[in-house]
């Protein structure tokens, strides 16, 4: 009897063991270490926004950060992300570090999320109106990356500005 129960059991356990062990919300977030050599296509919004934060910064002292492709692919992939599920969060953020400090080599990675501004010069002062986000525009950071995404049914904007230290 305990034979029979077990062997119509087991299946059941290995099926569930298998589809536990995939996280369709996570796959897209780790890539091969040659994705660090990927190139990514910046839009002037993306690029206006560097110059804003990179201005602002050496305004008051600090380096200014160099861009990193792969971070501003990752920052897309969340924007995407924010996108689908129609949310501004962190979500998976912490996995999104991982990789890149994995990939790229960082030793520290912070990140600012927006939603609905019409110019990088706008999500900027919001960002230092807010003292979390302040503190990494002005963190201790070597490079940054960040993409602008544009939600095709409601025309608004997601904004993903991911902050590294080398």
């Amino acid at each position: 009897m305990k034979t029979n129960l077990l062997r119509a059991i087991m299946p059941l356990v290995l099926v569930l063991t298998l589809v536990s062990c995939s996280s369709d919300a996570t796959e897209d977030l780790v890539m091969p270490a040659d994705a660090a050599t990927a190139k990514y296509d910046y839009n002037n919004d993306e690029l206006a926004l560097f110059d804003a934060i990179n201005q602002y910064r050496e305004s008051i002292g600090l380096s200014t950060l160099q861009p990193v492709e792969y971070v501003s692919y990752k920052s897309g992939q969340h924007n995407d992300y924010m996108i689908s599920v129609n949310e501004i969060s962190h979500d998976f953020f912490q996995e999104r570090s991982q990789n890149i400090m994995a990939v790229v080599g960082a030793s520290k990675v912070n990140e600012n999320v927006a939603y609905n501004y019409s110019t990088a010069n706008s999500v900027l002062n919001a960002w230092l109106n807010s003292p979390g986000h302040k503190a990494n525009i002005e963190g201790d950071f070597t490079h940054f990356g960040a993409s602008i995404r544009i939600n095709p049914e409601t025309g608004k904007k997601y904004y993903t500005n991911i902050f590294i230290k080398k």
